[in-house]
């Protein structure tokens, strides 16, 4: 982070926070994250957790997820077979880190609605 006081930010921690916020920021791909912080485990779970999201999409995110390292997947023998999905400590860490955004988000949401729609020509 910088400000006044600080160096600036260099080339490489630009683009790798940019990366950062490219992986949470596809559409649902933070909501489905902060269903599994929040206790999401099966994927009936995620999808009441996520209105609105596909049963395809949200299969689509849940494995670019897994493939990022951010959601562990884990079968479980049993009949019929069960899959679970949770947080790995890194997507973990990154949902915590990215706390104090949702919560500026929550404080200016009035603001960011209002954006939107200037956006869409409304």
């Amino acid at each position: 982070m910088t400000s006044e006081t600080s160096e600036p930010i260099s080339h490489d921690e630009c683009t790798t926070f940019q990366r950062t916020l490219e992986s949470v920021g596809r559409r649902w791909s933070g909501a489905i994250l902060f269903a599994g912080v929040a206790g999401a485990r099966r994927f009936g779970e995620y999808r009441r957790a996520v209105p609105g999201i596909s049963d395809k999409l949200l299969t689509a995110r849940l494995r670019e997820l897994e493939r990022q390292g951010y959601i562990e997947r884990e079968v479980v023998p049993t009949m019929p077979v069960q899959i679970l999905y949770r947080p790995t400590p890194a997507g973990a860490e990154l949902m915590a880190a990215l706390e104090p955004l949702a919560a500026w988000g929550r404080r200016h949401s009035a603001d960011l609605g209002d954006a939107v729609t200037r956006e869409r020509g409304a």
